[in-house]
């Protein structure tokens, strides 16, 4: 049997230099949403993998040194009975970013061809259609100006065993691990399956997937930190704005002060 994407990932070690790396990204993150905000342009994170796989960490990462006037997270849990009556795209597009902010989602509509399809909350024919649909629903968002960046964070069944146990040593974690983690573990198989197909079917050009290896939390943190700021900074630029002449002037006279002289000046 030929090895899936999620076989082929490398689980690279913690760098020695993490807390410095990480502070940097987080700074050059801050950089990059200022820019989006100014240009007015629009962006998505959006990360999946597996229960304790480390989303959450590499969300509190991300967000650290942001203006959350600009960025919103979105957790996504199971649909309520209101949203099971909808389209289950519908849901989502309350959520979607204005031009100049991120949102990033904390799972999001690949629940439909994951866990409605692994637990049979969703038929063979709406699952399998939906991969169209997401695609098509990704294309209009990329054609509307907003970049989308796709992670999937991938632990082996004996690290996701270790990371359980640890949560329901300690009190304060224990409120992360339900019964919904024991039933998606036992069907471990079926969702490798799952999450091969939609690797298969919805990495396309203007959306693609990165699977991070997440064994070793900060390595993974960095690398998918490192994933996000690259691919939100290309083609963008990030040079920061001129002190225009009219501004110096204003700033001069109202402020009582001498400013370096201005662009174009």
């Amino acid at each position: 049997m030929a090895k899936g994407r999620l076989d082929k990932v490398e689980h690279r070690r913690s760098p020695d230099d993490y807390a410095e790396i990480e502070k940097k990204l987080q700074l050059r993150l801050l950089e990059i949403l200022i820019a989006y905000h100014r240009q007015q342009r629009a962006a998505i994170i959006l990360l999946e993998g597996w229960d304790a796989a480390g989303k959450g960490g590499l969300i509190k990462r991300l967000t650290a040194e942001m203006d959350p006037r600009f960025l919103k997270v979105v957790p996504v849990a199971a649909p309520d009975e209101h949203e099971r009556k909808q389209h289950y795209l519908t849901r989502f597009w309350a959520h979607l970013p204005e031009k100049g902010n991120w949102t990033v989602f904390d799972r999001s509509w690949y629940g439909r061809v994951a866990v409605e399809r692994v637990e049979g909350f969703a038929s063979a024919e709406d699952w399998g259609r939906a991969y169209g649909e997401i695609n098509a629903f990704e294309s209009t968002l990329v054609t509307y100006g907003t970049r989308i960046v796709k992670l999937f964070l991938h632990i082996s069944q004996d690290e996701q065993d270790e990371r359980l146990i640890d949560r329901l040593e300690r009190p304060w974690k224990r409120w992360k691990v339900t019964a919904e983690d024991f039933r998606n573990r036992a069907q471990r198989r079926a969702y490798v399956d799952a999450y091969e197909e939609m690797f298969e079917r919805t990495d396309t050009e203007h959306a693609r997937w990165h699977i991070i290896g997440a064994n070793h939390k900060k390595a993974a943190r960095i690398e998918g930190l490192r994933i996000i700021a690259d691919a939100l900074a290309d083609g963008v630029d990030l040079t920061d704005p001129p002190l225009t002449v009219e501004m110096k002037k204003l700033a001069e006279r109202e402020l009582g002060c001498t400013l370096e002289p201005a662009e174009g000046g």
